[in-house]
C-alpha cells in the first residue's frame, strides 16, 4: 500500500459498541472487535476513556490513550508522578505490576475517589 490514511485519526477517538455497561469518565478494555467494557485492575486491554455513560449494546466514544489529558477518578492515593495502570470499575491506580502503567498522574494528590489529571505515556 503506498498511500495510508489512519481509521480514526481526529481528536483520537473511535466508535466503539458497549459489552457491559460504562461509565463516562472511566477507563475501557477491548473484549471483541470494536467492543468495551470497563476496565478491570492492571488491564493491559484499556482502549481508553468512555465519552459517556452507555448501556450495553449502545455505540460509545472512546478517547484513545494516543494523546491527551484526561481526568480520571482514582482508586486510592495517588501523587503527582505516579504511574498509574487501571483498577476496578474504569478508575485508576498507582501501578504496582511491571508494563501495566498507562500514565502519569500530573496533578495533585489524592484519595480515593477524587478526580485526578493523567496523561497516558
Amino acid at each position: 500500500m503506498s498511500d495510508f490514511i489512519p481509521k480514526f485519526n481526529p481528536g483520537h477517538q473511535v466508535p466503539v459498541t458497549v459489552a457491559t455497561d460504562v461509565t463516562g469518565g472511566r477507563l475501557v478494555e477491548i473484549v471483541d472487535e470494536y467492543s468495551v467494557r470497563p476496565a478491570v485492575a492492571d488491564s493491559l486491554k484499556v482502549l481508553g476513556v468512555a465519552a459517556q455513560d452507555k448501556k450495553t449494546g449502545d455505540r460509545v466514544t472512546v478517547f484513545t490513550r494516543a494523546a491527551g489529558i484526561h481526568p480520571l477518578v482514582a482508586s486510592g492515593a495517588i501523587a503527582p508522578g505516579d504511574t498509574v495502570a487501571a483498577a476496578a470499575g474504569g478508575k485508576v491506580k498507582v501501578a504496582s505490576v511491571a508494563g501495566s502503567g498507562l500514565g502519569l498522574a500530573v496533578t495533585r494528590s489524592s484519595a480515593d475517589n477524587d478526580v485526578i489529571d493523567v496523561i497516558f505515556t
